[in-house]
């Protein structure tokens, strides 16, 4: 089902009304979609991260060059996440600085598969030293996803967006993003994530501080904007709690959190629960 920006915007502030949070799931399977909105997820984002992060290998895979980020998320709308999902909004993540789409056409192509908002992601915000200071110079820049949000909103598109400094944060408020994702950077956690105390991560301490800049400079350009939190040291329900009650947060969007990382406790552990089971020796 395909939802306007209001009709997306009115469900998210009756949850906030009722004292719920915002939570939006990532989806790199069906099956994850189909169970994240079992579990009472509002959104389910789509990234062309997810197709990787559920074949093993690190989300960071999504910002290098194993396939057409834009193809992919269609692909996975169309065939796994949206035959499965019954009632919530489902979100395009869209590599806005991909020079090969004629962005408006894509947008309408992604409006007419179902999709009810849009997300930067692939993000060059992921990106920093020379690298980012080249693609920034060269027009492959976070200033093109911008744009393609202020595209996508100019539709009427629920846009959702990812930003990761105060700076970021006042452009897409003013492009008309309807949510500021903070983001803190690569989940923590698990078999591929970033390790908790290895020292690149982010503490857990610090993000609120860096949350609360975010939403500060979003809500200085639009008083009415939604503010949630994403990734880093913020992977588990009690480090979003932690985050949401120490900023003017209100909720979460999870990806390794949601699918990754609940997949490989469990999976593990059912397996070994299995090879536990003791055989009854059998007579001769």
């Amino acid at each position: 089902m395909r939802y306007t920006r209001k009709q997306v915007l009115d469900r998210l502030h009756a949850q906030l009304e009722h004292g719920h949070p915002i939570v939006g799931a990532g989806a790199g399977t069906g099956i994850s979609a189909k169970f994240a909105e079992a579990g009472g997820a509002d959104l389910i984002i789509i990234y062309n991260s997810g197709r990787y992060r559920m074949a093993g290998h690190g989300s960071l895979s999504g910002l290098l060059a194993f396939g057409d980020a834009n193809q992919i998320v269609y692909d996975m709308g169309e065939r796994e996440v949206l035959p499965v999902v019954r009632e919530i909004p489902v979100i395009a993540g869209v590599n806005g600085t991909d020079p090969l789409r004629q962005m408006p056409h894509f947008l309408r192509r992604l409006d007419d598969l179902g999709f009810s908002g849009i997300n930067n992601f692939p993000t060059v915000g992921l990106i920093d030293g020379k690298f980012r200071r080249e693609l920034e110079a060269t027009n492959l820049g976070f200033g093109r996803e911008v744009e393609m949000i202020r595209t996508a909103h100019e539709m009427g598109f629920f846009t959702i967006v990812y930003v990761f400094n105060p700076e970021e944060s006042a452009m897409m408020a003013r492009a008309g993003a309807d949510v500021i994702i903070a983001h803190m950077g690569l989940t923590v956690g698990g078999s591929i994530g970033l390790d908790r105390d290895g020292g690149v991560a982010m503490r857990l301490e610090d993000a609120p501080a860096s949350v609360q800049a975010i939403a500060d400079a979003a809500t200085a350009v639009n008083r009415d904007i939604l503010v949630v939190s994403h990734g880093g040291p913020i992977a588990t329900p009690e480090d979003a709690a932690y985050v949401q009650a120490r900023t003017s947060a209100v909720g979460f969007i999870g990806a390794s959190s949601m699918e990754r990382l609940p997949v490989e406790t469990a999976i593990t552990d059912t397996v070994r629960a299995f090879k536990a089971i003791t055989l009854t020796p059998r007579g001769r």
